[in-house]
């Protein structure tokens, strides 16, 4: 077998792509998208259609300005999700709009208009999991989603703080990213290099599925936002894994041994207590944590930003 093979028997491959070509190639059981990920693919000719038809729906919905926009990315990427969940088995990740991050109704409210929209086609709420940014106030709005039998990501999660807060709050899911946590250290450091076992986030991710297998904590965990294969071999054993097709296609082309290295027996033997945080507890170790408070305003900023872009791309469309 090769790498990719072996990684599926330990870990549940997810795609993290809108491109529906690789997902073909790939066979991942879940996919995952962001506002980045679409903006790429809205530029590409093959999926105009998804766009086209999403403007003809906010168009027919009466709407004017802000709302009708809202109304026609809303179906857009309920439209990629569609297709995404013609060739996944599993489930697709639909993300909120990153500007609510820090609004806990208007995400709740935003979220139930996509699995409206998923329902309305046909979708199970089950097959879908609503993205959302690990903020206190994501957090809180993901707690009131789930009692409502929708599911959540939390994403944009960098931090044992942010993940502790998830497990707490019942969601069903969380993407610590390991890849954006590298690069800060690496930046803060002033190296090139980390070796993929000293590396800060494979060591976040790991003390995090230890803390969440040793305290039975439900909530699945989904390695993600990986900047090479050794990041996602230190992880298998991991819950899901979240993977970009460039690195799908090294795993495919590799056949290094991969190993079991996160497991239940491992993470009972760690020497981690356990936190209770409430609010301020929760804001208090944020700011202590600078790698977690920066990497988390950025990545709001920056799904923003692709959202932002992706507008002005559809605004000439009406």
């Amino acid at each position: 077998m090769n790498s990719l093979e072996q990684l599926k028997k330990l870990t549940t491959v997810v795609a993290d792509t809108g491109d529906f070509q690789s997902m073909e190639k790939y066979k991942p059981v879940d996919a995952t998208t962001n506002p980045s990920l679409i903006f790429q693919a809205a530029q590409n000719p093959k999926y105009k259609h998804l766009i086209d038809d999403a403007v003809d729906y906010a168009k027919a919905s009466g709407f004017a300005g802000d709302r009708r926009m809202r109304s026609c990315i809303e179906k857009l990427f309920v439209n990629f999700g569609l297709e995404i969940l013609k060739i996944v088995p599993g489930r697709v990740s639909t993300e909120v709009d990153a500007r609510l991050s820090f609004r806990i109704y208007d995400t709740i409210s935003y979220a139930k208009s996509l699995i409206r929209l998923y329902e309305k086609e046909g979708v199970s709420r089950e097959r879908i999991l609503i993205k959302v940014a690990a903020t206190w106030e994501g957090i809180k709005a993901a707690e009131i989603l789930e009692k409502d039998g929708i599911h959540t990501n939390l994403t944009l999660l960098f931090s044992k703080t942010q993940a502790i807060a998830c497990a707490e709050a019942g969601v069903q899911l969380i993407s610590p990213f390991v890849g954006r946590i590298l690069d800060w250290h690496k930046q803060t450091k002033g190296v090139d290099h980390i070796p993929a076992p000293e590396d800060p986030g494979v060591l976040s991710v790991t003390e995090i599925y230890n803390y969440y297998k040793k305290f039975g904590y439900q909530t699945e965990i989904m390695g993600a936002s990986f900047r090479n294969k050794e990041e996602i071999i230190e992880l298998a054993g991991c819950d899901l894994l979240t993977i970009s097709p460039s690195l799908l296609e090294e795993l495919e082309n590799s056949d290094i041994e991969i190993l079991p290295k996160l497991t239940p027996e491992n993470a009972q033997k760690s020497k981690l207590t356990k936190i209770n945080l409430d609010e301020m507890n929760f804001r208090w170790m944020m700011n202590e944590d600078p790698m977690a408070t920066v990497k988390l305003s950025e990545g709001i900023r920056n799904f923003s930003k692709d959202l932002r872009k992706l507008e002005l791309l559809i605004e000439k469309m009406f």
